[in-house]
């Protein structure tokens, strides 16, 4: 019925940026060819079984599958998407999971001041995510003013790097520049922590650790959605956590991140458009003929 474009981790693909050393670890699932390319890249996929288990035959489901109007995986491959959650919307579970991962590997708190630096999809996942927590403020920071609309969506406040609030318990970031790291780090209150979740690819990233990283004893820490956060990985499999995003998707304040739409033909024009800027998106939807839903 429909995929997303993983924009930050597909453009850096479809550019050639994944360093050599890591193209085993970006494997995507279901992945045709090798790295750099030609290749067949994508993890958001939301379809019907038109053949399988009774139990799953006419159901809708996602899929961790590239972009591709039919295609053949095992039933376990598969999540059913809830009654409550519309297909366009189940789209972003991959990202949502992303989002449950970090918050798990950030354990923030009842009351905590937290922000998030770099809203795109990722980042604005986890935001509308952290918002529920109880007695906390969320702030939002991302160069482009255009993302106030989506935290007020979101219902955090938005700032502009130079308006962001300081002396923060935790800063989970997401820009996937070296300045948005550097101001998480300085964002911080003493023994304040970063949660890393950007991707470089084979970027060279510059940080200076002088100032207040040492005496005010912060730290960085890096989160990725491969493996379940050790916090929770003796309790729960990478299904249980799909499937809590899924759940999690029932919030139609996701709908903000869906910025756009194409047809699945119009995919080799949306990539380049997307890799160097001139469509900019959260969540770029691509439909296939007469399956939309």
């Amino acid at each position: 019925m429909r995929s997303g474009i993983s924009r930050g981790t597909e453009t850096l693909v479809f550019a050639g940026g994944v360093p050599p050393s890591q193209y085993a670890t970006m494997r995507a699932p279901f992945q045709d060819g090798d790295l750099p390319g030609p290749v067949k890249y994508g993890y958001r996929n939301v379809g019907v079984v038109e053949v399988g288990p009774p139990a799953l035959r006419g159901r809708t489901v996602f899929c961790l599958y590239p972009h591709q109007t039919g295609y053949v995986v095992p039933a376990g491959a598969v999540i059913p998407v809830p009654d409550a959650v519309p297909p366009r919307r189940a789209v972003l579970a991959g990202t949502v999971e992303t989002a449950v991962n970090a918050l798990w590997d950030a354990a923030p708190q009842v009351g905590g001041r937290i922000t998030v630096v770099g809203a795109g999809m990722v980042g604005c996942c986890v935001t509308a995510l952290v918002a529920r927590f109880p007695g906390v403020h969320v702030q939002l920071v991302d160069t482009d003013p255009c993302r106030a609309g989506v935290a007020d969506a979101l219902g955090v406040q938005f700032a502009l790097p130079a308006q962001a609030t300081a002396g923060r318990d935790l800063v989970i970031h997401a820009s996937a520049a070296a300045a948005g790291l550097q101001q998480s780090l300085d964002l911080l209150a003493t023994e304040g922590t970063v949660i890393e979740l950007s991707w470089y690819g084979a970027s060279v990233i510059e940080l200076s650790l002088g100032g207040s990283f040492h005496s005010g004893r912060l730290a960085i820490r890096s989160s990725q959605v491969a493996t379940v956060s050790p916090a929770r990985s003796a309790r729960r499999s990478h299904a249980d956590r799909l499937a809590l995003a899924m759940d999690l998707l029932a919030d139609p304040r996701f709908d903000a991140l869906i910025t756009g739409e194409s047809r699945f033909a119009q995919l080799p024009e949306v990539l380049p458009r997307l890799a160097t800027g001139a469509l900019p998106a959260l969540c770029h939807l691509i439909s296939c003929p007469g399956r939309e839903g």
